[in-house]
C-alpha cells in the first residue's frame, strides 16, 4: 500500500531520509515539466528540479500538513523559475532554442498526418512563451498540469479570484498571440 503524502512527511521529519525519496520519486517528472514549460533548457530545468526538491526538504518543517506537499514544492519550484529567470534574463534566449529543437524535431520526423499537430502545437509553445510570466505560469498549471484553481491561488500566492483572473487574461492574451482565431477554446 502507498504511504500518503502526510505519513511520508512525518516519517522524514521523525528522521527517515529514504522517505523522502519517495516523494521524490513521485513528484520529480511532474516538478521537472513545469520547469521546462517555463521555457528554460533541460539542462537549467534539470538543475532547478534538484534545487526545488533540496530546498522542499531543507525546509520540511515549515510545511503546514494541512494543505498538499505537491502545491507546496510547485510553489517552491515557480519561486525558483521566476528569480532563475529574472537574476539571468535569458527567458528569450531559451525560448528561441526550444523553438529550434521543436522546428528540427518536426523537419526531421516523417508522415504528415501528425506535421499539422507539431506545427500547431509548436505555434501554441512558442505563444506561451512570449505571455508574462505571471499569465504564463497560471496557464500552464491550469491547463496542462490541471490544478484547480485553489491550488494555482495557493502556489502563486493569490486569492482564489485572482487566480481566476490571470487565468483569463493570460488565455485572452494567448488567444490574441495566435491571432484571434482561438475563440472557440475555453
Amino acid at each position: 500500500m502507498e504511504k500518503t503524502e502526510e505519513a511520508l512527511i512525518l516519517d522524514i521529519l521523525g528522521g527517515d531520509a529514504n522517505a523522502y525519496a519517495v516523494l521524490v520519486k513521485r513528484y520529480q517528472k511532474p516538478m521537472f515539466n513545469l520547469m521546462l514549460r517555463m521555457n528554460l533548457s533541460e539542462m537549467d530545468a534539470l538543475d532547478l528540479t534538484q534545487d526545488a526538491f533540496v530546498r522542499a526538504y531543507e525546509r520540511l518543517e515549515a510545511f503546514n500538513p494541512s494543505g498538499r506537499f505537491f502545491t507546496w514544492l510547485y510553489t517552491i519550484g515557480l519561486n525558483l523559475a521566476r528569480d532563475f529567470l529574472r537574476r539571468a534574463k535569458r527567458a528569450q534566449a531559451h525560448q528561441s532554442e526550444m523553438i529550434a529543437q521543436c522546428k528540427d524535431r518536426s523537419a526531421d520526423s516523417t508522415g504528415g498526418e501528425g506535421l499539422v499537430e507539431r506545427l500547431d502545437a509548436d505555434r501554441v509553445s512558442e505563444s506561451l512563451g512570449k505571455l508574462p510570466l505571471e499569465y504564463r505560469e497560471a496557464v500552464i498549471l491550469r491547463y496542462h498540469e490541471g490544478m484547480p484553481v485553489k491550488e494555482i491561488a495557493l502556489a502563486l500566492n493569490l486569492s482564489v479570484s485572482g487566480a481566476k483572473m490571470r487565468i483569463h487574461r493570460g488565455l485572452l492574451k494567448l488567444r490574441e498571440l495566435l491571432g484571434g482565431d482561438q475563440s472557440n477554446g475555453r
